[in-house]
């Protein structure tokens, strides 16, 4: 069963390209028509790679990997916060930092930073410091927590980036490039999907547009996490029993055993 259909995409405004003069020719394969000077998006083939996509990141999430959502463009900053966050995913929606993936290690740096003033400013060592230093370093906590707060706990590289509009993310696809790390992105047609592992062809200005697809790989991740979940209890259930199952294997037999010098005592 498709996670979407033709119909919903096509209400959410998912078909409306760009302008022909800004096409990028890479896209021709997803382009149905031109309307008006703008390209019309081939919605079944959107179907089909929504459904490719969604099911690439059941399974990175079903193996208990990380999947960092990236997106800075106003439209969809909300939709990505809130549907990164109801699957326990990082995500990125204020301005990527540059080295982000390339240099993670200074990355985890500064987030380490930002729980170590969380801890001095607990335990009230900040206290002794005067007004203007303590509310120095509240504002730079505040800033950490803006641009930082939302991959806190992202300890080692994501195993895929999800990108919204990816001329704008550019920096973050090629970081990904470089450490082959697969990106899966809404693309559009002014945009270059050679570098993209799972294009998925979308208007990717329109908010309806951007929340209809994270909406379905995020209810894809949902059910990764869960079969995960599943798997694990059976996985523990399962060592439970063969614990309980040794004992009662033992007694047997020593029964037998005992069973077997009573016999020759008695003739």
């Amino acid at each position: 069963m498709a996670r979407t259909d033709f119909d919903s995409l096509l209400q959410a405004g998912a078909h409306f390209g760009h302008l022909k003069r800004k096409w990028n020719p890479a896209m021709a394969p997803y382009i149905f028509m031109e309307r008006n000077g703008i390209h019309i998006i081939d919605l079944h083939k959107t179907v089909a790679k929504i459904d490719q996509a969604a099911d690439a990141l059941k399974q990175i999430a079903k193996s208990g990997k990380r999947i960092l959502f990236v997106a800075t463009k106003k439209q969809a900053k909300d939709i990505v916060a809130e549907k990164a966050a109801s699957v326990g995913m990082p995500y990125v929606i204020e301005r990527w930092p540059g080295g982000m993936l390339t240099n993670f290690p200074t990355i985890r740096k500064a987030v380490k930073k930002m729980a170590n003033i969380d801890k001095l400013l607990n335990d009230g060592t900040y206290d002794k410091l005067s007004k203007r230093e303590n509310l120095q370093i509240r504002r730079k906590r505040a800033k950490l927590e803006k641009n930082l707060g939302s991959i806190a706990d992202l300890t080692r590289l994501p195993s895929a980036l999800f990108v919204v509009d990816v001329m704008k993310e550019h920096i973050a696809v090629s970081e990904a490039n470089r450490l082959g790390i697969p990106v899966f992105a809404i693309v559009d047609t002014n945009s270059d999907p050679r570098d993209i592992d799972f294009v998925i062809p979308a208007n990717d200005d329109a908010s309806k547009s951007i929340e209809l697809i994270l909406g379905a790989v995020c209810d894809a991740i949902n059910e990764g996490l869960e079969e995960r979940k599943i798997e694990k209890a059976d996985m523990e259930a399962n060592a439970d029993k063969k614990e309980g199952e040794v004992p009662a294997v033992e007694e047997a037999e020593e029964e037998v055993a005992a069973e077997e010098v009573a016999e020759p005592q008695a003739e």
